[in-house]
């Protein structure tokens, strides 16, 4: 397999500009691409932020802040990736858009690249299979904050070359990452265990049983969890989190992965979390 020098990430959001950051920092050219302008702009002001924050840490040095930031290019139009030699996709956690994005990305990039996906559930077998290169398709799901979280779930899909699974860890570990092999289905062994969790926490809520705090407490002081399970959902956004509980919910066909009816209340009332100020917490700004 050709040398990978020059990644394209796709989306620009929290994981795709830490997923971007990881890669400039350990020497890598980036192709950070997202529909909007804005959007890149915001992920490049927060990669500088972040590279900043590991300086004052002395995780960095200050005179690798500035390369890094160079390695990076932004770009609005997907044909400026044809330049890539292996590509992790980003996106939003929807089934329809990861879809047109891997057709496209499929038509743009040479036949030998593979295509990764940092989604958090949905199928890596059903993805590769909008593709004409089902065995170059593989899943590289990063967690939050990507920068500081060390682990990488590698996802073997069906038709997934061992050749693939093994550059893809390889390039894990380039990044300073630890990559867990893990095979497809739906919500991985991450969020298979730990969306439940969450949800089993909002019916603790929303059937009164104890307060969002009072949860919280007994798993950081009962189970020895950095954080309870609800601020860890508002950390990671309450949409995301119905999205991923009813991708697990159609994928196993288990009643047990319903959405808490509380939970889709938020959301449908904006409360996102840390995101949008509001979630079973309130967030300044």
């Amino acid at each position: 397999m050709a040398r990978i020098e020059t990644v394209a990430v796709i989306g620009a959001g929290t994981m795709g500009s830490g997923i971007a950051h990881v890669f400039a920092r350990s020497g890598f050219r980036v192709l950070l691409c997202d529909v909007a302008q804005p959007a890149l702009d915001r992920a490049l002001a927060q990669i500088r932020a972040n590279l900043g924050r590991e300086a004052a840490k002395g995780k960095l040095a200050e005179s690798e802040i500035e390369p890094a930031l160079a390695r990076i290019t932004p770009i609005t139009d997907r044909a400026g990736l044809a330049a890539a030699d292996f590509a992790v996709e980003a996106a939003t956690e929807r089934y329809e858009l990861k879809a047109e994005i891997f057709r496209s990305l499929d038509g743009i990039l040479p036949e030998g690249v593979i295509l990764a996906t940092n989604t958090s559930s949905i199928s890596i077998t059903k993805l590769a299979a909008l593709t004409r290169r089902p065995d170059r398709v593989i899943g590289m799901h990063f967690f939050n904050p990507v920068p500081m979280m060390t682990l990488v779930e590698v996802i073997r899909g069906l038709a997934a070359s061992g050749e693939t699974f093994a550059a893809t860890r390889d390039l894990a570990l380039q990044l300073g990452k630890t990559p867990v092999e893990v095979n497809d289905a739906p919500g991985f062994v991450s969020n298979r265990v730990l969306m439940p969790l969450i949800n089993e926490a909002a019916y603790a809520v929303m059937e009164g049983v104890a307060t969002p705090e009072a949860v919280d407490q007994v798993f950081k002081l009962g189970m020895a969890h950095p954080m309870g399970p609800l601020t860890l959902a508002d950390f990671i956004g309450l949409d995301i989190c119905v999205d991923i509980l009813r991708v697990l919910h159609e994928g196993h066909g288990d009643p047990k992965f319903r959405p808490c009816p509380l939970l889709v209340r938020m959301v449908d009332a904006g409360w996102l979390g840390r995101k949008s100020g509001r979630g079973f917490y309130t967030y300044g700004k």
